[in-house]
């Protein structure tokens, strides 16, 4: 199965405009396109880990972290790994980069993990705030692109209402640990 099927653009330029934010003002952190630039694997340094936590795609993952800008996997492909399981457990996630396995996101902080997964079913990707969001190494570009400080795509800031919404591949963010975490 092609988690990618969809051919769904997740480009945020016709929906948001540039550089809209509707959290208080300190974010997102906005980062240079020269982030993105071309390297050794597309714009990341090196292809993804191998064998990739919730039984996340290895083939989609290096597609859309590092050969990618505009798409993203198929909606509610999240929903397909056992990412909901670790979920249940009722603790806070750590989501780290498919490539450097630094982490980017952790959730649900400022809610239960009912209403982040309720949220992110109803989006199609999971949905982080502001306060998910891990700043040292993440960055959104000025067309609304969420981007790791080591050049993998992650999704899109994608507003709304309640203020920054960032819609993030599960393949992006499927990384394990490659040095010990003090969060």
């Amino acid at each position: 199965v092609d988690p990618t099927n969809s051919g769904a653009s997740t480009s945020c330029t016709k929906t948001m405009g540039n550089k809209v934010s509707r959290g208080n003002g300190e974010y997102p952190i906005y980062g240079d396109n020269a982030i993105m630039k071309k390297k050794a694997h597309g714009t990341c340094d090196h292809p993804v880990q191998q064998d990739l936590r919730w039984g996340a795609d290895t083939k989609t993952a290096n597609r859309i972290c590092c050969h990618n800008r505009h798409f993203a996997e198929r909606s509610g492909y999240w929903e397909s790994t056992t990412l909901k399981k670790e979920l249940a457990e009722g603790k806070e996630v750590t989501f780290y980069d498919s490539v450097s396995g630094k982490p980017l996101f952790i959730a649900p902080r400022g809610r239960t993990a009912d209403a982040f997964i309720q949220e992110s079913r109803a989006h199609g990707w999971p949905s982080f705030r502001d306060e998910e969001v891990v700043w040292d190494n993440v960055r959104c570009l000025g067309n609304g692109e969420a981007v790791s400080l080591v050049g993998t795509h992650l999704g899109h800031n994608l507003p709304d209402k309640n203020g920054n919404r960032y819609c993030i591949n599960v393949v992006s963010v499927a990384g394990k640990p490659t040095e010990p975490q003090n969060m």
